[in-house]
């Protein structure tokens, strides 16, 4: 029987691997490996026979030491409890209680004697060799005990003062590594990229959180420079996590947490705030176990959160924690102008909606036999975010019918199979899929995708925006795209030579429409005018048909990566891993030839990255000086996460397949003769519900204006950057840890947006530059010829005691400068959320990314006050940190430039002798607490647990405040208020929950 089912799975495996299509694999670490020697009385002793065992599954791998006693043991599963054993005739040792590192070799020693000895290792990592290059690996320890307030890995890598998570946004929470965009991140699990393939979001994720279940990760892992070239797709850092594996016992976990309005602050600095009645639930099990012995293990998660988004603005005397300049009297003209005249409902000023998240895990293990195992893993998210208008911005409030749904549906697949062909010979082939269906819906829409029945409406007071109807980008907007991953790797030991080797395959699909303004765009100067209908802006873009479908970008492209390593020692306690990877870009779909664009600029605004290779030598040396000290040095280069939405705008953005117009300001909203066209069914006939019938025409006839057309440059480079770091890691007295890193990178080829058609006609007295328009205007994806630089270092201490008590400190500090920070998805806003003296330039300074000095702390205490099975965890996070770069500038669209539509009227010119980002931000520090209980129930563990997050503003309402810059890091010249409050990092928060592990 159980050979029948063996042979079943083995034809199933086949046929799966078969019939799923070939993709982009990553090539990452998700396993580990134990490089070890076998001695007797301090001489090698070769073909000694050594067994590694899993203790969770029972599986056992048996290799024969070398010549020189030596053994390697590759791909073992990070989630299990080892045991490793040395054998030559009667004589053995054997080690136990060993945990692997994620992507890590753990180094070990055997002494076999005639008397069997046994070294315990009291489950903790022993003599785990350092991956060269500056990273930071956390266990299931970490996970469980630190106060993960969101439930989401980026509370663990916050840890690492190198590694700054963005708490200002809400549940956005976007990584920083060492001053670099967040986009230019790569996200994997399980070898296979779980980041934002397309580049929309700020938190690198697909979608709107962490689109798999906490409780679903065994370790993670933030590598900001792995020397080793089976790493791609990333500049800035690579997160990668590994997740659980079920084992030869059953075991699970049910839990719940909850919090409220009534658990959160509600002072600030002496102020009574206004709070949205809210709940926030969040509940999910785990189970795990065999579903035939020692051979096949299941492992699955489920989380549901049913959470809310608090909206913290408000009209002046609201109370919000935000109130901006616009009273409620003005607020209630707006909104009786909208039902009376326009008759429109716009709503009201929201101050909480509520939002949902759902994650599913599930992975699969079948041992084959001792040298093939296979590993499938499932990933389902589905969940949502409502976003309101500015956000923190206190010069911008809308009503709620402006707020939009955003949020995406996620399916991941794979397949990795691992085999030991012989003690020298392993391969490891991986296969997966990713489908992503992204949505974005207006509230007062008709919550479809195409249509939101009413346009949108901007007020323009003398401080503060108000905005009624859809909002503007979401009037048209579509994303779906699905990912095939395909990598097949090698790992040969030729004598002292480890060589690994492989290609990886990636190739991505993508359906992207995006038409702003599809409903029309008002804007009026002042509440009167808006009575009047007298127009300041009116905007129209859709496709000739007015079918927004038919501008959609419907594109894709491969990638394909070679990469070839070895791994030697260079002398007995220098190793050296040296190796090259080259990538390369293939495509069939070509953007639309614009006319006017070929006719005035020489070429075509087809280009794409078709053809376009990169190589990427990497080499890194480790010297263990000591057994208490560690030297490593490396240098690489790296190329990708470009997000892949600034190639999609070429192919949205052609004015081939939609257009743009803007109306005559002239003409009144109300005039006689004013006709309106493209009504909607059942709405009324008039502004907002249609489109004016001259606007409308000009685009039915592919008349309309030039409106943000974007191209590739046809002499694009891929970008790419240089990283090297030294470092040290050693053991102190008393068992404190210290690892220290200097790094350096510089930036290739970096991309930037210009405007295609400028060119300089003279210049001010001050030196400004003044432009004139001698091409079709365009928005250039190119290359910076200045690139990016980082420089900075760190250092950490860490110490575990035997009373129960453990710490760590760190610190780290940044230089990080770039030519134009590329904050957003559309190169328009690309374009102008930069602060400069040319809007031309290329010119390097601050990032907006630059985080100058930031220290962090840990401090966790278990203990055992009410008995060994009931112990007490207490656990503390610290971090204090600069703020954010800022530039002051001024409006300088008309004057000092002379070229009025470019720039948008935002304030981003520098005077003379500015520089960008020239301030820093103020100071911010707060520190979260979690404190769990634990005893036993019946066959299990139970727990009751409380995590405060900002626990610094619930002993004192004048701590733990925050006070950022606003997106994009641009400040008026003279602003009263450069820094506004956040009030949703500053408020301290309370979450209850309790966990049944059994």
């Amino acid at each position: 029987m159980q050979k029948t089912i063996s042979g079943l799975l083995r034809y199933t495996s086949l046929f799966f691997f078969l019939t799923v299509i070939s993709s982009v694999a990553s090539g990452l670490e998700i396993t580990s490996s134990i490089r070890g020697d076998v001695t007797e009385a301090g001489s090698a002793v070769s073909s000694a026979t050594v067994i590694v065992r899993n203790e969770n599954t029972g599986r056992e791998r048996s290799v024969t030491t070398n010549e020189s006693g030596s053994f390697l043991v590759r791909n073992l599963p990070v989630d299990g409890i080892y045991t490793v054993t040395a054998t030559r005739g009667t004589s053995t040792d054997s080690i136990k209680n060993l945990s692997l590192v994620l992507g890590q070799t753990s180094n070990v020693s055997l002494d076999i004697a005639s008397l069997v000895e046994e070294v315990v290792v009291q489950g903790r990592r022993i003599d785990s060799q350092v991956a060269p290059g500056p990273n930071a690996v956390f266990g299931l320890e970490t996970l469980e005990s630190a106060p993960a307030i969101n439930r989401n890995i980026v509370d663990i890598l916050r840890i690492d003062p190198r590694v700054y998570v963005d708490e200002g946004r809400a549940e956005i929470n976007p990584v920083q590594c060492m001053g670099k965009n967040p986009r230019f991140n790569s996200l994997n699990v399980d070898g296979v990229a779980l980041n934002d393939l397309f580049g929309l979001n700020s938190n690198g994720y697909p979608t709107e959180r962490m689109p798999y279940s906490y409780d679903a990760i065994s370790q993670v892992a933030i590598e900001i420079a792995p020397f080793d070239v089976r790493y791609g797709g990333f500049t800035a850092c690579n997160i990668n996590a590994v997740t659980k594996s079920g084992s030869n016992e059953f075991s699970g976990s049910v839990w719940y947490d909850m919090t409220s309005d009534s658990l959160t602050g509600d002072s600030l600095e002496g102020e009574d705030v206004a709070v949205g009645d809210y709940d926030k639930d969040r509940y999910g099990f785990t189970l795990g176990g065999p579903i035939l012995q020692d051979q096949l293990f299941f492992f699955v998660t489920y989380e549901k959160q049913e959470g809310v988004d608090l909206q913290e603005k408000g009209p002046l005397g609201s109370g919000a924690i935000s109130e901006v300049a616009v009273t409620q009297a003005e607020i209630d003209e707006i909104a009786q102008i909208s039902r009376d005249i326009y008759q429109y409902d716009p709503g009201f000023i929201p101050s909480a909606f509520d939002n949902e998240d759902e994650k599913i895990t599930a992975k699969l293990d079948w041992y084959i036999n001792d040298d093939h195992r296979l590993s499938f893993f499932y990933n389902y998210n589905d969940g949502f975010t409502m976003v309101c208008e500015g956000r923190g911005n206190t010069g911008r409030l809308g009503f709620s019918n402006h707020c939009y749904e955003r949020g995406a549906e996620l399916d991941a697949y794979t397949a990795t199979l691992f085999s030991e062909w012989s003690d020298a010979f392993s391969t490891e082939i991986r296969i997966g899929y990713v489908d992503l269906q992204n949505r974005q819906l207006s509230v007062g829409g008709t919550g479809q995708p195409l249509g939101q029945d009413f346009g949108e409406i901007r007020i323009e007071l003398d401080d503060v925006d108000v905005y009624i109807g859809g909002d503007d980008s979401r009037s048209a907007n579509e994303l779906n795209y699905q990912a095939d991953f395909f990598s097949i790797r090698g790992n040969y030991q030729l004598g002292g030579h480890s060589i690994s080797f492989g290609v990886d395959r990636n190739s991505l699909d993508i359906f992207n429409l995006f038409v702003q303004e599809a409903e029309g765009e008002l804007r009026f100067e002042g509440i009167e005018n808006f009575r009047l209908g007298i127009i300041d802006r009116y905007e129209y873009k859709n496709a000739p048909s007015h079918n927004p479908r038919d501008a959609a970008a419907d594109w894709g492209y491969e990638t394909t990566s070679f990469y070839i390593q070895d791994e030697f020692d260079l002398m007995p306690d220098v190793r050296v891993v040296a190796g090259l990877r080259y990538d390369r870009y293939t495509t069939d779909d070509e953007p639309a030839v614009n006319p006017n664009f070929l006719a005035t600029y020489g070429y075509g605004n087809n280009a794409t990255l078709d053809g376009e290779g990169l190589l990427q030598p990497r080499i890194s040396v480790t010297y263990d000086y000591s057994d208490s000290l560690t030297f490593r040095a490396g240098i690489g280069k790296y190329s990708g996460g470009n997000p892949n939405v600034w190639l999609s705008n070429n192919y949205s953005s052609d004015n081939v397949r939609q257009f743009g117009q803007r109306g005559d300001t002239s003409i009144g909203l109300f005039d006689p003769g004013v006709t309106y066209s493209g009504c909607e069914p059942g709405v009324p006939t008039g502004p907002g519900w249609c489109i004016r019938s001259d606007v409308y025409d000009a685009v039915s006839t592919g008349t309309g204006r030039n409106f943000e057309m974007n191209a590739l440059d046809p002499d694009f480079e891929l970008p790419s950057e240089w990283k090297f770091s030294m470092g040290i890691t050693g053991e102190l007295e008393n068992n404190i840890r210290i690892d220290a890193d200097v790094f350096f990178s510089k930036g290739e080829d970096t991309a930037v947006v210009r405007r295609g058609d400028l060119e300089v006609t003279g210049f001010t007295a001050e030196g400004y530059p003044q432009f004139d328009s001698v091409r079709e205007p365009a928005f250039i994806l190119t290359n910076s010829n200045e690139g990016t630089e980082s420089r900075g270092f760190s250092v950490s201490l860490s110490q575990v005691l035997d009373n129960g008590i453990s710490w760590s400190m760190g610190y780290a500090y940044n230089d990080s400068e770039d030519v134009q920070p590329m904050t957003s998805s559309v190169a328009f806003s690309n374009y102008v959320n930069r602060a400069s003296f040319d809007p031309q330039e290329d010119v390097l300074a601050t990032s907006n990314w630059n985080i100058r000095n930031r220290f962090t702390g840990t401090f966790n205490y278990t203990a055992t006050w009410f008995g060994d099975d009931k112990p007490l965890v207490i656990s503390l996070f610290g971090q204090m940190r600069d703020g954010k770069p800022y530039s002051e500038a001024f409006v300088g669209t008309i004057d000092p430039y002379g070229f009025t539509p470019f720039l948008d009227f935002e304030p981003s010119t520098l005077r003379p002798g500015v520089e960008r980002n020239a301030t820093d931000g103020s100071w911010w520090g707060k520190v979260d607490m979690k404190i769990e209980q634990k005893f036993q129930v019946g066959p299990g563990q139970a727990s009751a647990f409380m995590i405060i997050d900002n626990l610094t503003n619930l002993l004192n309402d004048d701590w733990g405040v925050l006070n950022e810059v606003n997106f994009p890091n641009l400040v008026r010249e003279g602003s009263d208020e450069p820094e506004p409050r956040i009030g949703d990092a500053s408020r301290y928060e309370i979450i209850f929950g309790f966990k049944y592990d059994f």
